[in-house]
């Protein structure tokens, strides 16, 4: 089915391919965890970055994933201040209160790995490079050390 306009055409194949991509990550086959899953983590992501930070990452969405993105979103109350691991899974799973600590860590690994293949590299290193060290962890392991050269470089 098409609406017959191109630029929703476009983002909803977009969009699901984004979620197709993340349904693999999690070794799931249900379309709607996939969704909550990617929300819950772009929330809090959204929320700890910054708006500078989280308007960049925005810009880089297909259309119709920048509004789950955007979804109420109070700009005034961010950055949020986790600075630990802990801090940050509670978060997350406040968004998806059935998951355990194994599944939300796992969901959190998985969008950060989709994010690094789908956005800009140059993005993911600055967004990597803006967290807390203890969350650096959870981005791939070629995101960590991009954005820990680039912080030495910059020393």
């Amino acid at each position: 089915m098409t609406t017959g306009l191109g630029i929703f055409d476009t983002t909803v194949q977009e969009s699901n391919l984004w979620l197709k991509d993340l349904m693999e990550r999690l070794g799931t086959s249900d379309r709607h965890h996939a969704y909550s899953t990617l929300r819950a983590v772009l929330h809090v992501l959204r929320d700890r970055i910054g708006p500078a930070n989280a308007t960049h990452l925005g810009a880089q969405l297909p259309m119709l994933l920048r509004g789950l993105y955007y979804e109420g979103w109070h700009m005034s109350a961010t950055p949020t201040k986790e600075r630990h691991e802990a801090q940050f899974l509670a978060r997350v799973r406040q968004e998806l209160p059935r998951a355990d600590e194994a599944e939300v860590r796992a969901a959190i690994s998985a969008v950060f790995d989709l994010l690094a293949k789908k956005i800009d590299s140059g993005e993911a290193v600055k967004l990597a490079g803006v967290l807390p060290k203890e969350l650096r962890g959870f981005w791939p392991a070629f995101i960590q050390e991009a954005a820990r050269a680039k912080s030495a470089g910059a020393a």
